[in-house]
């Protein structure tokens, strides 16, 4: 997302903390069998099979990530364990509705999810396809040689006991969700601070640690911020930490869109979009305009059964069909507090 790839030097010791803080935090012990979904020239990847080698668990290798493959070697293997992307995990629920079957995911007791948040939806459906499965997410990049917090998404034996997840952080009604996504709290060894930008408490995400990289492979040490304190790594992420300590992400510095004087992040806009019902999924993007500098644009893709009108009714009684515009989009984002 900025330009030509870069080589990451990582130390050893970044290696191992990392890695340690994934056995402590998830839970991972001698008995797992973990399968590899994730490349192991993948930082998520190679974290995690260090975990698992520090913990004396059984490795489980498929040729590459195929939803069918996984599937048949978590029923052959008995797999305890595994790690997912959000087009990973939505990949797996749509091959077992394809084929109607749900053979051996009971044997799966943790998940991790890194590469982006799992919506809702996924989240409901996950712990349908895995019902004994801890379910986490994990927020990192290759330049902190993988995962910064971490997150528990879904956890058996609270929804036995009838807490609710989604989760144990936040619940969907929370008047901060629409700011962005709650990626959970920092490892104890990470350090995170915000440096904000402005009058709001939104500003850029900054790390430091053991964990953070050594350098850019063939480049001069790069500076993370302007201030004196230099080790600090800019993660590139905007975010804001909340009263209990979490993190959470509103968008990417690069991809900010700057329109009649105000900064407004492409991903806070579609945070909001996507909580209206008719919204399946939202890309916003700013367009240039020669008033407001530049124009924010969102390309909807509307649920089932929703079609798109260039009026404002919001359905049709002879249809009984449900309708989206503009319109409708603007007052829902004002009735979001998005301005």
């Amino acid at each position: 997302t900025t330009g030509r790839p870069k080589g990451v030097v990582i130390s050893h010791t970044a290696l191992i903390v990392q890695s340690l803080a994934k056995v402590a935090i998830v839970g991972y012990s001698e008995d797992e069998v973990y399968l590899h979904t994730a490349p192991l020239c993948h930082i998520g990847g190679l974290s995690s099979a260090m975990a698992m080698l520090m913990v004396g668990a059984c490795h489980a290798f498929i040729p590459k990530f195929e939803a069918t493959l996984a599937l048949e070697a978590i029923e052959q293997h008995h797999v305890t364990s595994l790690i997912t992307v959000p087009a990973m995990m939505a990949d797996l629920i749509s091959s077992v509705r394809l084929k109607r079957i749900q053979k051996g995911c009971d044997s799966v007791k943790k998940i991790l999810n890194g590469g982006g948040g799992l919506s809702d939806n996924l989240i409901k459906d996950a712990t349908r396809l895995f019902p004994r499965a801890k379910l986490l997410s994990a927020y990192g990049m290759t330049e902190t040689c993988s995962s910064l917090t971490f997150m528990t998404l879904f956890e058996p034996m609270l929804e036995a006991s009838g807490t609710s997840l989604q989760m144990l952080a936040i619940t969907s009604s929370s008047p901060v969700k629409a700011r962005g996504v709650c990626v959970g709290k920092p490892a104890p060894h990470v350090e995170i601070k915000i440096c904000v930008d402005g009058s709001y408490n939104v500003g850029r995400i900054l790390t430091r640690g053991p964990h953070v990289m050594l350098r850019y492979w063939d480049q001069i040490p790069e500076k993370a911020s302007n201030s004196v304190e230099e080790t600090w790594l800019d993660t590139g992420d905007i975010g804001f930490i909340d009263d209990h300590g979490n993190l959470w992400l509103v968008g990417r510095t690069n991809g900010r869109i700057k329109s009649g004087g105000e900064n407004i992040y492409p991903e806070e806009v579609e945070a909001v979009l996507i909580q209206h019902p008719g919204v399946l999924s939202s890309v916003v993007v700013g367009i240039p305009d020669p008033r407001l500098t530049e124009l924010v644009v969102s390309c909807i893709r509307l649920r089932e059964n929703w079609q798109w009108s260039d009026d404002s009714f919001k359905y049709s009684v002879q249809s009984n069909e449900l309708f989206l515009s503009s319109t409708i989009l603007r007052l829902h984002c004002r009735e979001k507090n998005l301005t």
